[in-house]
C-alpha cells in the first residue's frame, strides 16, 4: 500500500517535471516570439505566428502568457534581465576594472548572440515605449540609480577618475548596442556581409580601452 510520504515524493516529482516543461516551453515560445516581433513589429505579430514558429498549440501560449501584450512584455523582461544580470551584483567593494570590462564584453557579445533583442528593443523606445513605460518610469531607474551610486563610491574612494555615473552606464548602452541595432551599417562599412567572432573581441577591446582608460584604469588581466 502507497504511503503518504510515498505520494508526497510522487507529487513533487511530478511537480518538479511540470515546472522543467514549463521552463522548457517557454523558453521556446519567447524566442519564437523575439523573431516575429523584430521582424514585424508588435502590431504585425500574431500568436498564431508564434505558435507555428514554436511548433506549439496557439492554446500553450495563451496558458503562459494570456494575451500577445503578455507574450510582448515577457519578451521584453527577458531583454532587460539578459542585458543587466551582469552588472546587477556589483558593490564598492567590487574592482571597477573587472566589472566594467565584463559588463561591456558581455553587452557586445549579446549583439552577437541576440542581435535580434537589442532591435525589439531600440524599436520599442524610439516608438515611447508604450509597453515598457511603467518599467522605465521605475525598475529602469531605480536600477540605474543604485548602479550609480555604486560607481559614484568608487569615485569616493579614488578607484577611478570623477565622472557622472549614469552618463558611464548610458554610454556602455549605446555603445555596446549599437553592434546590434545598427549591424547593417556597421558590416557596410566593414566590408562584410555577417560579422566575424574577431568582430566583436575587436569592439569589446575597444570599448573598454577607451571607457576604462578615461576612468583611469587598465584592461584586467582575466
Amino acid at each position: 500500500m502507497e504511503t503518504a510520504q510515498q505520494r508526497l515524493n510522487e507529487a513533487f516529482r511530478t511537480t518538479k517535471k511540470a515546472g522543467r516543461i514549463r521552463q522548457k516551453n517557454e523558453s521556446i515560445i519567447i524566442q519564437a516570439a523575439e523573431i516575429e516581433f523584430a521582424q514585424t513589429g508588435f502590431k504585425g505579430t500574431s500568436l498564431n505566428a508564434v505558435a507555428e514558429r514554436a511548433g506549439l498549440p496557439k492554446s500553450n501560449i495563451l496558458y503562459y502568457f494570456k494575451s500577445k501584450q503578455g507574450l510582448y512584455g515577457a519578451v521584453l523582461a527577458d531583454i532587460l534581465l539578459m542585458w543587466n544580470q551582469s552588472f546587477n551584483d556589483i558593490t564598492a567593494e567590487s574592482d571597477p576594472a573587472e566589472v566594467l570590462y565584463k559588463y561591456i564584453e558581455e553587452k557586445v557579445q549579446y549583439s552577437s548572440t541576440h542581435p535580434l533583442a537589442s532591435k525589439i528593443f531600440a524599436t520599442e523606445v524610439i516608438q515611447g515605449a508604450p509597453h515598457l513605460e511603467e518599467y522605465l518610469a521605475s525598475d529602469l531607474k531605480l536600477w540605474v540609480d543604485d548602479r550609480a551610486s555604486v560607481i559614484q563610491a568608487w569615485i569616493d574612494a579614488g578607484k577611478i577618475n570623477p565622472i557622472k555615473p549614469v552618463h558611464l552606464i548610458f554610454m556602455i548602452w549605446s555603445t555596446t548596442q549599437h553592434y546590434a541595432d545598427f549591424a547593417t551599417q556597421i558590416q557596410w562599412a566593414l566590408g562584410k556581409e555577417a560579422y566575424e567572432e574577431q568582430d566583436f573581441k575587436d569592439a569589446t577591446d575597444t570599448i573598454a580601452a577607451i571607457i576604462l582608460g578615461g576612468l583611469g584604469l587598465e584592461i584586467p588581466a582575466l
